[in-house]
């Protein structure tokens, strides 16, 4: 299939933490046999922090906001398959039309990449003109967000909906050596979000609190001018190259979602796969169906309170630590990887055309 996306950046991590997915996604559909382009907007100061690695898999587009839009989507409609992630950035509510305007030609689908916000917003707003597009979309996919997410859709109109969960890729994301230089008891990498700074205080930081005898590290942007324990050291930005550095230089790594996130549940974010793949022992903030993706206790430690992870520092040795992290990454290759991520993919685009044919999915398979 030719698969014609738009999304923030696939080039870029800077302010933009849904690159990992969509690499994982797209790299994987490629090589399932799909001919992808990957549009995305000159915007936040993405191209000029343009991570360091192979998007060969894409056809990369870099296109003005505001200008040319409807030139690509002319491009867009020649595809059999186009693509809308929300949170672009810019142009969305011109994009979210265009794209479903195209449904009468080819195959449409919204992706979201937060649909408790995308949700919420939907039903704060009843004059919101998203709400009239999202019927006209072949399917609603959504990298999170479980029942509620689901049923919320539906809710809207939507004709199918599918859950594409996060994932690893282990030729990314994988075991490296420690850099001295990174070494620490704990390490965070987020950035500074408004629905998500209160949680990093009462998780992160209240502990770096209650355990002086600890160093913690603190990665992401946002946080230059927040008041630090003197024993969190904060690094600024962290490129997606130097992730396993990070994870791996860690005695443990912590994961802390956005509060939207963590009150739908369902929404197992990209850093704890990436902690995974590296084989690392990891915190994460508890959420409902985590226990879906790891087990708790053998795989990954769920922490409700600062006291939560500072028992944990005392309790977890070294080889304890080393076990559950060979357990999480175990997990995670077995049924977690960007592979299955873009079988499943695959299969909902197949269906959905096929419906859109009158064909049996079979047939369009084989077609």
């Amino acid at each position: 299939m030719k698969i014609f996306v738009f999304g923030s950046s696939i080039v870029s991590s800077y302010w933009n933490g849904a690159a990992t997915y969509y690499r994982g996604i797209y790299k994987y559909l490629s090589r399932r046999g799909h001919d992808v382009t990957f549009a995305e907007p000159d915007a936040y100061g993405r191209q000029q922090h343009r991570d360091e690695t192979d998007f060969s898999y894409v056809h990369s587009v870099v296109y003005e906001p505001g200008r040319h839009v409807e030139r690509i989507m002319a491009r867009a409609g020649e595809c059999h398959v186009v693509v809308k992630h929300s949170g672009v950035g810019v142009d969305d509510d011109l994009l979210e039309r265009l794209v479903a305007e195209l449904s009468g030609q080819t195959a449409c689908f919204f992706w979201d990449v937060d649909s408790p916000a995308t949700l919420a917003r939907l039903r704060a707003n009843e004059q919101d003109p998203f709400r009239a597009a999202i019927p006209r979309y072949h399917a609603v996919l959504s990298y999170g967000g479980g029942p509620a997410s689901r049923e919320g859709y539906l809710q809207f109109g939507a004709r199918a909906y599918f859950s594409i969960y996060n994932g690893l890729d282990p030729e990314t994301h994988h075991p490296v050596q420690p850099d001295e230089k990174l070494r620490c008891d704990v390490v965070f990498l987020g950035n500074r979000l408004p629905d998500r700074e209160a949680r990093v205080e009462e998780l992160f930081l209240e502990a770096a609190t209650l355990a002086p005898g600890k160093s913690f590290v603190l990665g992401g942007e946002g946080w230059g001018d927040k008041a630090l324990p003197p024993n969190v050291r904060w690094i600024g930005h962290v490129p997606t190259g130097d992730h396993n550095r990070i994870n791996c230089s860690a005695g443990m790594v912590m994961n802390i979602n956005r509060n939207s996130m963590a009150v739908s549940g369902f929404s197992p974010p990209t850093r704890i796969f990436e902690v995974a793949g590296a084989g690392a022992c990891m915190l994460c903030d508890d959420w409902p169906g985590i226990e879906d993706c790891f087990e708790p206790g053998r795989e990954i430690l769920v922490i409700r309170t600062a006291r939560d992870v500072v028992d944990a520092l005392h309790r977890c040795d070294d080889s304890e630590r080393k076990r559950i992290g060979a357990a999480f990454r175990a997990r995670a290759l077995r049924d977690h990887t960007y592979a299955q991520r873009a079988a499943q993919a695959e299969a909902a685009f197949l269906e959905c055309m096929a419906r859109r044919e009158g064909m049996p999915r079979e047939a369009m398979t084989n077609a």
